[in-house]
């Protein structure tokens, strides 16, 4: 990188992350506005896009190539309070936190007391989102049997296809115009809410214009005092793109940057999806404009590498929007889960890795930033040389890319009736979230303890942490007379939890569907302009609510302990064992013992163990699977934990597996941390047993000595690994490659090892960020150091 990219990464890196009041304070401006009240709501929710950026901030760094911020300045975060409000107590926990902290000012807290709080208090999705929510689901909430991503943040996932980096939004303007005007008002009963959905789409494609004008006037003004005659002629060239996008389709790759980080900030600012809104297939969007400017030799090498290196600084500008009340105090990234996809298939299935797909991993190892996060998409017909390369960047230690396996990302598609071009158009996003690119809603409704609720149901549906009957009552452990008797009492919980979170869910999918709809987002997303509907209330194409499983490891390991020590071996009884975990092992070292290193676990390739993985995934696929949403579409699962598996293990007791109380779940489908004795190549069978193709999307973690992939060997080694696993249709494996001896140094001396990145779940973070007990889990990961 030159020495302008590195000044503007270090500027990046450097910044200090902040919350600005300044979106909170427009938005409620507006809301408080007479215009307000006299439009319906989606024109509302329009109108309140446009006045934000009609009257933000406008930030252009010095520098810089491609310009816009959410906030007034890089890594000043905006709040959403119609979503959700931070109280006062909330902004001192974000800004006194000892790790991912947010600075507050005296200034902020000001305007949040006197004019924030006072107006949203009451009012915000939240609010109606808890005050919906029946007893039962508030206890099961409050257990920790399941999590809700929307009591905190809007519908999210959804990535950009190919349209919008052809089309601008005066082409679009003129979509939706024609939308309108097919209109029938005759025979069509809900005409008018069409209607006024369609006029709220046109008004943020003016929104968004107005944004990218207001920084071409600051771009030509900043031309005119400019003395370096170098700097002055880029300032008005940038006001010229400014100009062209995103009005109009990018014609440059210089264009098509700026037009995509247009678009980028105004879904990140119309709501807060965090996470994961992205340009997705980022090596096809750019490849025509390769092909035109650079293979011409209109644009130099160099200068592609530098605007691609600027484009990814941008990026890093955006921390996720702090969380509020009890996961202010947890929350602990500040990662928002953009992942860029590269290779993977074309529309008629040949390969699609490309120039710029190299391009783009050589700008991942060099920039070597946590945002955006990367991935390659791997299918049987993509080259050695693609992995490998991919590889030689993992081994580094960055963790990133994570690497999925194309084949089955479009087998779970097309099982779920999308079509063969949609499919091989997408991809996933945030974690490992499979999803059509740009033609589909694919959300995340929330984590569901799989093992939280085998303690409750071993507690015959009572929750010894909050004191309640929150589950049904199927019988206490003197009524068990077989093993079969605890799984199909724990069946039946499941089933139950099931349904209280899925109908919190349609539910909740209402509330943002009535009272949050996204029209910005929706002019991105297929058919919602056809369809003249919202995004929220089901309009894209296909519709998707998934619910992710956690613990599958930990789990499997637990009725493996009570399979084989209770009912096989009969060493103890299901009540003696009972006791030992309320007393969390105290005085039964030995018991421990014998479930920790005398029982079939997980991972190791082993049937007794892994058939118990295959019974709970099997469970929790027909508990959820196929169950129809409120947005038009249906539910169904992935297996992954982000850092959930740690505060699921922290509202739990000890466990049949000999976990102590508090201690982390595994993570994924991953093993139990250090259960996996048998090697990488046992790890990748026993997690291929589970049916990777009827989800939308599985996390699988494995760490490996820095010594074995220090040679081509290793290298080939590990890519074998990959290329078996993803014939085995596995869906995703990603990579640490750092040494146990390294992490331990680091934990005991982070001032040694500010630059240390590890993988933690689908993300990157740097180790010194982490929690205490999070550092503990990764250092706890089994090291494999050959096959």
């Amino acid at each position: 990188m030159n020495n302008r990219i590195k000044q503007l990464r270090d500027q990046s890196i450097n910044a200090i992350n902040s919350i600005s009041p300044e979106r909170a304070l427009l938005m409620t401006e507006f809301y408080q506005s007479d215009e307000a009240q006299m439009v319906s709501t989606p024109v509302k929710r329009a109108l309140s896009f446009k006045y934000i950026f009609a009257n933000k901030k406008i930030c252009i760094n010095d520098n810089e190539l491609i310009v816009g911020e959410r906030g007034p300045a890089p890594k000043s975060c905006p709040t959403f309070p119609e979503i959700c409000i931070h109280s006062l107590d909330d902004l001192t926990i974000l800004s006194d936190r000892e790790k991912v902290s947010f600075q507050v000012d005296e200034e902020t807290r000001k305007v949040y007391e006197e004019t924030i709080i006072p107006y949203w208090k009451g009012k915000t999705n939240r609010d109606k989102l808890i005050g919906n929510m029946t007893p039962e689901w508030l206890d099961a909430y409050g257990a920790g049997i399941f999590t809700e991503f929307q009591e905190q943040r809007a519908p999210g996932h959804t990535v950009l296809g190919k349209k919008m980096f052809q089309k601008g939004f005066l082409e679009v303007k003129d979509e939706i115009q024609k939308a309108i005007d097919q209109l029938d008002f005759f025979s069509d009963a809900n005409a008018y809410e069409k209607q006024e959905e369609l006029k709220a789409m046109a008004i943020t494609c003016d929104g968004i214009i107005l944004f990218a004008n207001r920084h071409a006037e600051e771009l030509e003004r900043l031309a005119k005092i400019e003395k370096d005659a170098t700097r002055k002629a880029e300032l008005e060239q940038m006001a010229a793109v400014c100009r062209r996008v995103p009005a109009h389709a990018p014609e440059t790759f210089h264009e098509a940057l700026q037009h995509y980080w247009f678009i980028h900030l105004g879904v990140i600012t119309e709501l807060n999806p965090w996470d994961s809104f992205n340009p997705g297939r980022l090596d096809q969007h750019l490849q025509p404009f390769y092909v035109k400017e650079v293979v011409t030799e209109k644009l130099s090498k160099e200068d592609m590498y530098e605007l691609l290196q600027a484009f990814w600084v941008k990026f890093n500008n955006h921390p996720a929007p702090p969380k509020m009340g009890v996961t202010a105090k947890e929350s602990n990234t500040y990662t928002d889960f953009c992942l860029i996809n590269i290779g993977g298939l074309k529309e008629d299935g040949s390969d699609a890795v490309n120039d710029m797909s190299y391009v783009l991993l050589d700008v991942i190892e060099e920039m070597r930033l946590l945002q955006p996060s990367s991935m390659v998409q791997v299918s049987k017909k993509s080259p050695d040389r693609f992995l490998k390369r991919t590889l030689k960047i993992l081994k580094t230690g960055f963790g990133q890319p994570s690497i999925f396996n194309t084949d089955a990302v479009v087998q779970e598609m097309l099982r779920q009736g999308k079509s063969i071009e949609d499919a091989r158009n997408g991809g996933c996003s945030g974690c490992v979230e499979t999803g059509a690119f740009g033609t589909e809603n694919y959300s995340l409704s929330g984590y569901f303890n799989l093992a939280k609720i085998l303690e409750i149901t071993l507690n015959n549906g009572y929750d010894s942490r909050t004191k309640k009957q929150i589950g049904l009552q199927t019988g206490a452990i003197t009524d068990f007379s077989s093993y079969e008797d605890v799984f199909t009492a724990w069946q039946k919980q499941v089933n139950y939890f099931a349904d209280i979170k899925i109908r919190g869910n349609n539910v909740i999918e209402r509330l943002y569907a009535n009272y949050l709809p996204v029209p910005f987002l929706s002019v991105l997303v297929a058919d919602c302009i056809s369809n003249g509907q919202d995004y929220n209330a089901g309009g894209a194409r296909y519709n998707t609510s998934y619910v992710q499983g956690v613990g599958l490891g930990s789990l499997a390991d637990m009725f493996s302990a009570i399979k084989y020590q209770v009912f096989d071996q009969k060493r103890i009884s299901l009540e003696q064992l009972k006791c030992a975990m309320d007393q969390d092992f105290v005085n039964h070292d030995q018991l421990r013992s014998d479930l920790v290193y005398d029982t079939p676990k997980y991972g190791n390739d082993e049937a007794y163990a892994d058939d118990e993985a295959i019974a709970i995934f099997e469970t929790f696929y027909s508990a959820i699977n196929g169950r129809p949403s409120s947005k038009g579409g249906v539910f169904r699962i992935n297996m992954l934990p982000t850092t959930c598996h740690v505060y699921f293990g922290n509202v739990m007791g000890a466990s049949a597996d000999g976990r102590l109380a508090g201690k982390p779940l595994s993570e994924g489908i991953s093993p139990f941390q250090g259960a996996d004795t048998k090697g990488p190549t046992a790890v990748v069978k026993s997690a291929s047993k589970i049916d990777h193709l009827r989800t939308g999307g599985t996390l699988l973690n494995q760490k490996f000595s820095p010594s074995f992939m220090d040679n081509e060997a290793g290298i080939t080694q590990v890519m074998n690994l990959v290329r078996s696993y993803f014939r085995m249709d596995g869906h995703h494996i990603q990579f640490n490659v750092v040494s146990v001896d390294t992490l331990k140094a680091a934990q005991k001396s982070p001032e040694n090892y500010k630059d240390l990145i590890v993988r933690v779940a689908g993300y990157s973070d740097y180790f010194n960020d982490l929690g205490e007990d999070l550092q503990n889990e990764i250092i706890q990961r089994n090291e494999h150091k050959d096959f």
